[in-house]
């Protein structure tokens, strides 16, 4: 995919914003000019810095200075990383706000708003838990030196090997984590441990730790080293070194890991919501109003899923109605749950013909972009199944983005674990909300922002993110797609789903619900299989509040957008909207009202200036 240049409509358009929002005087004088240029300097400079003391990021950003290396997950790092964070507020503080721009004032009130979010939340750091079944370095070792640690030369494959050497020191700082949780009385709950276990049990399955076909990090790596052009002395000397060091150090700290879970296994507890926490009730207010970027109280939250809940469920029925189904909701839903037309085999065949859909339906998609966008991602995407060593975990469905050099494309990963959590007529949205037009087309663009700063550009906000993510589900259907009255069923399935969240993430953190009573709420309610709400039950007990960002992002956004369609009438170009919404990259759903409001007004002013 390729991006044209915006063209000179929005380009007119978005500069009567910025004359309209920022105070003249100040845009003019040399001195308004210089303060913003040390400001945006300012800003990439704390990022780089950033960057430059995390080894992890470096490699994601496409950099290799320290690529050998792991970030340290100390309690003193910790702490040294606070001050740092400290001192960059300090120096942003030392720019004078009055001689700044409309665009790099904003920048400012977003660095000032994280930096503060930073301090204020260290107080938290201990209110998790390191390793679950969604995210943790039991996982994210395999996967990061998988995915992201590519290998070009002979120096590419020594850093692979100098951080496999380093997983034993990385996974010691893991369980000193634990440990100190431990002594908190934060312990994931027993449900959850399990499956950090398996994961962590499959990193050693195969050669060098036991007999049989390689394990996957050492595939990896052999994979690897034998694109590279060199002789088969040195390929036999990088791949001896390699397993010494899987033995030596990626074996002997997973087994430590190992060790340190099954002892927490022993005292965990069935408790999935973190009320059960030190200070819980305050510190779940505090993941929802950061991953709503709201102050809606969990009481509310769950008040606006029960109505969406009901809303959706009348939808359903308009569907069931359509297709001339016989029964009530329930009935359908199961009939949409069992029914074998809406599922592929659990075969290779199966498996490979989902993902062949998958990209019929993005490519699809692709060739509409132009009715609804201005600006399109540079960045190529492509479709794969999740890894073996991972997918009995791992969420159905997930984003990565592309490398910011262009070296790694955006991937969207279907889990094919199970079949029958992957139906066909959900199939559709699921691809719109991963690839085009959701995170692909949000985050791809977000990166390729080279007018905005650096933190703006590969920083995220979830209810943004996510809200969008959610809203692209809808946009396809508003341009004509969903022929299939199924996967429009699919489509608000997956919405469902989300309001259902709204239902069980408040249920369980604030109102004590058990982990059976939630998972009975999904499956009463949505036709998703049993596993999946179990799945996702789990996932709440691990991720407080995160999962109330997406259907709470998205009401936002669909009245933002009313908002504009009612105020500018026939003026109305949902193509400038969108603009409007990602050329900003991700921002507080607060901040993106004001956007909006400023859109709206520059619009008005111009239509009632050209009469």
């Amino acid at each position: 995919m390729t991006r044209p240049s915006p063209g000179a409509l929005i380009g007119a358009l978005l500069g009567i914003v910025i004359s309209v929002t920022q105070t003249p005087a100040l845009a003019t004088t040399q001195s308004g000019k210089d303060e913003s240029a040390r400001a945006n300097a300012l800003f990439d400079d704390i990022f780089d810095r950033r960057v430059q003391r995390d080894p992890v990021l470096q490699t994601y950003q496409g950099i290799k200075d320290d690529y050998d290396k792991w970030n340290d997950l100390s309690e003193a790092a910790q702490a040294k990383e606070q001050e740092h964070v400290r001192q960059d507020l300090e120096s942003l503080r030392s720019i004078d706000t009055s001689q700044l721009d409309t665009a790099t004032l904003l920048s400012y009130r977003l660095m000032e708003r994280e930096l503060q979010e930073q301090i204020a939340d260290y107080k938290w750091r201990h209110h998790s838990y390191p390793v679950n079944q969604m995210r943790g370095e039991h996982a994210q070792i395999p996967a990061f030196l998988i995915n992201q640690h590519q290998v070009s030369s002979i120096e590419d494959a020594q850093a692979y090997i100098s951080r496999l050497n380093g997983v034993a020191v990385r996974l010691a700082q893991v369980i000193e984590q634990l440990e100190i949780r431990e002594e908190l009385g934060i312990i994931a709950p027993d449900f959850v441990l399990p499956h950090v276990l398996r994961t962590s049990r499959n990193v050693l399955r195969g050669a060098p730790f036991e007999e049989g076909e390689p394990s996957t990090l050492l595939a990896d790596f052999s994979a690897k080293v034998e694109a590279l052009e060199i002789s088969d002395a040195e390929r036999a000397g990088l791949l001896r070194d390699a397993e010494l060091a899987l033995i030596n150090s990626v074996q002997a700290g997973y087994l430590a890991l190992i060790k340190a879970v099954e002892k927490l296994q022993k005292q965990a507890t069935h408790d999935a919501g973190v009320w059960k926490f030190p200070n819980g009730e305050a510190f779940y207010s505090n993941r929802l109003q950061h991953n709503t970027t709201t102050d809606l109280t969990a009481t509310e939250i769950h008040e606006i899923g029960l109505q969406e809940v009901a809303r959706i469920h009348d939808e359903m029925r308009a569907i069931r109605d359509q297709v001339g189904f016989k029964g009530d909701l329930k009935s359908f839903m199961d009939f949409m749950r069992r029914d074998e037309q809406f599922y592929y085999p659990s075969t290779d065949e199966g498996r490979e013909l989902y993902l062949q859909r998958v990209n019929a339906v993005l490519a699809d998609m692709d060739s509409r972009l132009d009715e609804l966008f201005l600006v399109r991602p540079q960045a190529e995407l492509i479709v794969k199944a999740v890894e073996p060593f991972r997918e009995r975990a791992a969420g159905k469905a997930f984003y990565q983005r592309p490398a910011a050099d262009g070296s790694r494309p955006g991937t969207y990963y279907a889990n094919l674990y199970d079949m029958s959590m992957m139906p066909t007529y959900q199939l559709e949205a699921l691809a719109y909300h991963e690839g085009l037009p959701g995170h692909h087309m949000q985050i791809a663009i977000k990166q390729e922002l080279e007018d905005l700063p650096k933190f703006r550009r590969y920083g995220g906000v979830t209810a943004y993110s996510e809200g969008w993510g959610l809203y692209s589900e809808l946009l396809p259907k508003e341009i004509g797609l969903y022929q299939d009255p199924y996967s429009d069923f699919g489509r608000l399935a997956m919405e469902l789903w989300r309001a259902v969240r709204l239902v069980v993430d408040t249920g369980m953190h604030a109102m004590k619900w058990t982990r059976e009573e939630a998972i009975a709420y999904y499956f009463e309610n949505t036709p998703n299989a049993k596993i999946d709400a179990v799945k996702m039950v789990e996932r709440h007990a691990v991720m407080p509040g995160q999962a109330t960002a997406y259907k709470i992002g998205m009401i936002k956004i669909l009245e933002l957008r009313e908002r504009a369609r009612k105020a500018l009438a026939e003026d109305f170009d949902i193509r400038e909207f969108h603009d409007v919404v990602l050329r900003q990259a991700a921002v507080p759903m607060d901040v993106l009202e004001e956007q909006v409001e400023a859109y709206i007004d520059a619009k008005q002013r111009a239509t009632a200036k050209a009469k």
